[in-house]
């Protein structure tokens, strides 16, 4: 998966304002897959802060994303990842050849109670797990 033999793979998460579903990804990758994973997250038209039913959707699940910040989009972030991985950024999103792109269609959690986020944090999980159990599936414990 990484370009280089022997380095971690490298995930970017994009939605629109980096404020919602994106930062939710990387918290769940960041959490559920340890150092195993290089994780990033951008915006293509970042917010001014993190949606607070995001923050307390996962404050639920016991992660911490209330200190993160939006970001914005660069071609540097996208150039670095191996994998990229957009939520709802149509086609704002810059494509090289080499990188694997893909697209989670999720509901925009923007505007909602935290009632509403939560199933969209599930869902995210979900889909953070499967990717993780192929890009980075943890190794195998030694016996002895």
């Amino acid at each position: 998966m990484p370009e280089s033999p022997g380095t971690k793979p490298s995930v970017l998460f994009v939605c629109v304002h980096n404020a919602g579903r994106s930062q939710m990804a990387a918290a769940w990758l960041t959490r559920l897959a340890g150092d195993r994973v290089e994780v990033r997250s951008a915006g293509s038209n970042p917010g001014e802060h993190v949606n607070p039913a995001a923050v307390a959707a996962m404050a639920e699940v016991g992660i911490d994303i209330s200190a993160e910040v939006p970001k914005i989009l660069t071609v540097d972030a996208v150039k670095e990842s191996d994998v990229c991985i957009t939520m709802g950024c149509g086609d704002t999103c810059p494509v090289f050849p080499g990188k694997r792109y893909l697209d989670w269609k999720l509901d925009d959690p923007a505007g909602q109670g935290v009632e509403a986020v939560r199933p969209i944090r599930d869902e995210i999980r979900t889909l953070v797990e499967d990717l993780i159990a192929e890009i980075a599936p943890a190794e195998p414990e030694a016996t002895a």
